[in-house]
């Protein structure tokens, strides 16, 4: 049911939510604590941290949101076991994420095993890791 007031926004209940105390929202709330509801949300705590990316790249779709993380100074995990036997996929995009990383913003790509990278941006590289 709604609530009819031509000042206020229309509240609307939906039965298809899950009815817990930490994710309703009263009528009257003037903000909502972000940090209760989503505890584990990938933003920075504090400007200059770094976040850390999980990713499972399912086709080459995936690409430039992948570059946006690195370039935005993420690191990023990607598990690559979606594209891992379609070979002229699995190629494509692990150059483009090289060419990418490594020559355009100077970062590293490092292998984790046989199914994931490990995606640097500049401020990361290798010179910083021994």
């Amino acid at each position: 049911m709604a609530k009819r007031d031509s000042d206020e926004p229309k509240w609307i209940e939906m039965p298809s939510l899950p009815n817990n105390s930490i994710n309703s929202i009263d009528v009257e709330q003037d903000y909502h604590d972000l940090g209760e509801r989503y505890p584990q949300a990938p933003v920075p705590i504090r400007s200059q941290d770094t976040l850390i990316h999980r990713a499972s790249l399912e086709d080459i779709t995936g690409i430039p949101m992948i570059m946006d993380w690195v370039a935005d100074g993420d690191i990023v995990i990607v598990e690559m076991s979606s594209i891992i036997n379609r070979e002229i996929e699995l190629q494509t995009a692990v150059s483009k994420l090289q060419k990418f990383i490594e020559n355009e913003i100077k970062g590293t790509v490092f292998g984790l095993g046989h199914n994931r990278l490990l995606l640097l941006p500049s401020d990361y590289g290798s010179k910083n890791i021994d």
